[in-house]
Formats: structure tokens, C-alpha cells, sequence
């Protein structure tokens, strides 16, 4: 029940009906007795500026969460930025301090990488390849390339943001390799979608079929579409017997990291 009292977070973006992080925070929020809610907020381009402005003054909203596809455009629009936020030039969670100003951080990747330990996987010395150089897929290089990955392969059908994602990447870490093509899948031992593709009712697959008949048993697949939760790409990596994370197990290991930076949630969840 909201009531006059409840204090809010919200999660903004376009299409919003597929996220998952309003049904886990407010389970969560009910589950530990918090007069707490998340508002879904589905925005059109035009009325961001609008919005940012709105934030500053709405005083019982703690916090949103930023998802596609405005990652980067709200992280101009911001008073301050984290280390990671600021370098990537996207945010997916905004704190509001109590005079209004507007922080913003990017924990996709530490959600992320906190999914992909559960299944195993240490990025330490190992090489992955990035299908999608967007906001997310920026997102999760950066936080592989932190905890210390070897190898990175970026993909992106612009050329524009794989070239930008890769400066990132070398000027923070110089002793990443990075690379941009790739011919087989055997070497990876990781391979993500980053990416929209597979959204939805879509058949549609982020790399060839013919590829994904190369790809390792012990190489863990993952994806980040939430909706369907196994995804084309998912089931064809099934079938070739690999490990799979899905876009819901990202999202659920990112929700303590997303309400910590807001102050509504422990850290670990």
C-alpha cells in the first residue's frame, strides 16, 4: 500500500514494461517491512530535461534507477558522477542528496559480474567477448576489464562505439588486450549480448548460428534481455551444453548495488 508517508524510488526509460527491478524492489521492500516503493516511469526523449528538474524538487523520491535508453543522455544532466559513471559517460542509478543535487553511478557491470560469479566464472586472466558497445555492454567491459580480464573482444555494428569503448578501456587499463575481430568462438570464456537483439517475441540471434556451433561447453553464455528471460541465444548455447545467465539473474544480483548507492537497500541482499 503507498500511502501519504511512502518514500519512492522510480526506474525511467522507454519501453519500461519489461524491467524487472520494480517487481524485485518492491517484493524486497515489502518482504522487510520499509514504507518504500518503486515507481515504473515509461518517458519520452523529449521530456527528459523536464524530468532531471522534476527530481531536484521531488522531495520523498530517493532515488532512480536509468535504464534504456537514456544511460548516457541523463548522465550529462547530473551534478556529479562516480569514477566509473563518468568515464563510461553513462549512469544507470541517481541519487538524490536531500538539497536536490542529482548524483548518478553505473553498477551494471558489478551486478553483472555478481551474477556471472555465482555461475562460476572469475574474469581474472580470461578472455570475452562483448556483443553490443551501448550503455550496458560499456558497462560490463569496464567492470571485467576491473576485476582483471586478459582479453577483451568489443562487437558492435557501429563502428563509432566500439572505437569509443575501446579508448576507454586502453587509457584505463593498458595491459587489457583488446580486439575487434573474431572468427570462431572456441577461445572465449565468456560471451555476452549486450545488446536489445532477442527482445521480445524476436527469433532473431546477436551472431551467426554457423558461429555459435563453436563455442566451448565450459564457455559461460550470457545475456542481458530480461524479457524473454532464456533468450534465442540462450537456448542455442543450451544445446551446446554451456552454462547460461540469464537477463533476470543480472538484474536480481544488481539490486543491491542499485539501492545501496540510493540508500534503500543493504549492499548484500
Amino acid at each position: 500500500m503507498i500511502r501519504g508517508s511512502t518514500e519512492l524510488v522510480a526506474i525511467v526509460g522507454s519501453p519500461i514494461a519489461q524491467v524487472k527491478s520494480p517487481e524485485n524492489f518492491n517484493t524486497w521492500f515489502a518482504n522487510h517491512g520499509h514504507d518504500l516503493a518503486m515507481l515504473p516511469i515509461d518517458l519520452q526523449a523529449m521530456a527528459l530535461g523536464t524530468f532531471t528538474d522534476t527530481l531536484r524538487g521531488w522531495h520523498n523520491l530517493r532515488g532512480c534507477v536509468v535504464t534504456v535508453p537514456y544511460k548516457q543522455a541523463l548522465a550529462s544532466q547530473l551534478d556529479g558522477l562516480s569514477e566509473r559513471a563518468a568515464a563510461l559517460g553513462s549512469v544507470n542509478v541517481i541519487r538524490r542528496q536531500g538539497d536536490g543535487r542529482l548524483l548518478g553511478d553505473n553498477v551494471d557491470g558489478a551486478g553483472f559480474l555478481g551474477a556471472a560469479q555465482q555461475h562460476g566464472f572469475q574474469a581474472a586472466g580470461n578472455s570475452a567477448l562483448v556483443v553490443g558497445c551501448g550503455g550496458v555492454g560499456s558497462a560490463i567491459a569496464y567492470a571485467l576489464a576491473e576485476a582483471g580480464l586478459a582479453q577483451i573482444t568489443l562487437s558492435d555494428p557501429s563502428v563509432a562505439r566500439v572505437g569509443a569503448l575501446g579508448e576507454v578501456l586502453g587509457n584505463r587499463f593498458p595491459e587489457l588486450e583488446i580486439a575487434t575481430r573474431y572468427s570462431s568462438l572456441e577461445d572465449f570464456d565468456l560471451v555476452v549480448n549486450a545488446s536489445p537483439v532477442g527482445m521480445g517475441n524476436s527469433t532473431e540471434l546477436p551472431l551467426p548460428a554457423a558461429l555459435l556451433e563453436t563455442l566451448r561447453p565450459t564457455t559461460l553464455v550470457a545475456d542481458v534481455v530480461t524479457s524473454p528471460e532464456v533468450t534465442p541465444l540462450l537456448e542455442k548455447a543450451r544445446e551446446r551444453g554451456c552454462p547460461i545467465q540469464t537477463g533476470a539473474q543480472m538484474a536480481f544480483a544488481q539490486l543491491g548495488h542499485l539501492g545501496a548507492f540510493m540508500g534503500v537497500t543493504p549492499l548484500e541482499i
